[in-house]
């Protein structure tokens, strides 16, 4: 059985950056937040993750952003989020 992790990165990027590569994702970041573990699960069926004015459902096993909300509202378009480990936020 797998445990979920207790804490993520999340970055706010515009559409264009590409790339796996957190530091230059990090770097091209328009925000930044770490979310910690609520021991909840979010409406989408995920575990919540809430920190820094983000709110996020994420699939810890494939890092997939189910729903988020940052300041309590949803990303405009053009704006993409990322998961990364926390220290590479």
């Amino acid at each position: 059985m797998s445990t979920q992790p207790k804490r993520f990165g999340i970055l706010v990027l515009p559409e264009h950056v590409e790339g796996d590569d957190p530091v230059t994702a990090a770097d091209s970041a328009i925000r930044s937040a770490v979310v910690d573990a609520t021991g909840e699960m979010g409406s989408s069926g995920y575990p919540r993750y809430v920190g820094d004015g983000v709110e996020a459902d994420i699939d810890p096993e494939t890092r997939t952003v189910e729903a988020l909300l940052v300041d309590g509202a949803e990303l405009a378009y053009g704006l993409t989020v990322r998961v990364v480990d926390a220290a590479d936020t």
